[in-house]
């Protein structure tokens, strides 16, 4: 079975799409006879002509020979000539539109829609999401699979630690991850807030007092700076799933997260929970997690053990079977 791959998202962001596909790439290039498609760089220009030619004209014609076309996030064809998969992380930018940039939202708002009604099978991430498709967008229940993000090396218990007392939060600088409502936080709680993460959008502003932004760090990096946290606070007011979250987990880091959100789905109990729009409930967390902290440690890797890249590869190509 041949699957054209749509890989432009890696050439777009580093953070949530670009891990979930490069987690699964490998395992599915077991399973499947992957066929990468891809056009542009990275620039915001070239991602305008991406959404407007390649999607709708160039991609069809080339995956026209193919067996299933998967495209991995809601940007896609609202056309396709062979069985046509696509895989929504989450509906944040019509969920919290004034959380995105301009041309963000007037794409999903005209296209997305389209797109998800052109597609045969609509992958997503998590339970929340599920029902977000239903909800706002009348997917047929019956067309939508789950498919998990998971989590693998680097990311475990054992290794290198960060130096020094921090609270770590994980995301691009963007206004849904609420990073400075977590900087207000840490400030409450007295400690050190590292924050690593690409920046995004929305003029949100992470620096000040006790605030050190550390850009975007290597997922061994990454680790270590889990690793050695007091806790890892991701308070972020809207997710599909909370990739940092599971990541988190899997390295025995005391977690802090939003009440009410896949991440406290994902926990199962293995976390503290917060009301995100308040910085004195999210620095209380801070407070109770650090205390929490042996506990925590030990049943994080117990939950995030569930999550495998290639459990997940393999509900993808059943996916793909359904079709092909």
């Amino acid at each position: 079975m041949r699957v054209g791959l749509d890989l432009s998202p890696l050439r777009l962001t580093r953070a949530g799409t670009a891990r979930y596909v490069n987690g699964l790439l490998p395992h599915l290039r077991e399973l499947v006879d992957v066929v990468p498609l891809t056009w542009g760089g990275s620039g915001r220009a070239t991602a305008v002509v991406r959404d407007t030619v390649w999607y709708p004209f160039v991609l069809p014609r080339r995956a026209r020979r193919l067996d299933v076309l998967h495209c991995p996030s809601f940007r896609g064809p609202i056309r396709a000539r062979v069985p046509y998969v696509v895989t929504v992380l989450d509906l944040g930018v019509l969920r919290h539109p004034d959380a995105f940039n301009l041309w963000s939202r007037t794409y999903s708002r005209a296209l997305v829609p389209r797109v998800v009604r052109a597609a045969d099978r609509v992958i997503t991430i998590s339970d929340f999401s599920r029902r977000e498709l239903v909800e706002l967008l009348r997917v047929p229940e019956e067309q939508i699979r789950i498919v998990p993000p998971a989590v693998g090396e680097p990311f475990r218990p054992e290794g290198e630690r960060a130096d020094g007392e921090y609270v770590l939060a994980v995301g691009t600088v963007e206004p849904r991850k609420n990073l400075e409502r977590v900087a207000e936080a840490a400030r409450l709680a007295g400690v050190e807030l590292r924050v690593a993460g690409a920046p995004g959008w929305g003029d949100v502003q992470v620096g000040g007092d006790g605030v050190r932004f550390l850009g975007y760090v290597s997922d061994d990096d990454l680790a270590r700076l889990y690793r050695g946290a007091a806790c890892v606070a991701y308070a972020s007011l809207y997710e599909g799933f909370g990739i940092p979250v599971l990541e988190a987990l899997a390295c025995g880091a005391p977690v802090v997260t939003s009440e009410g959100t896949p991440m406290a789905e994902l926990a199962n109990g293995a976390a503290v929970l917060v009301d995100p729009y308040e910085p004195s409930a999210i620095a209380e967390g801070i407070r109770s997690a650090v205390a929490r902290r042996d506990e925590l440690a030990r049943a994080g890797p117990a939950v995030a053990s569930g999550y495998t890249w290639r459990r997940g590869a393999e509900l993808t190509a059943d996916v793909y079977r359904e079709l092909a």
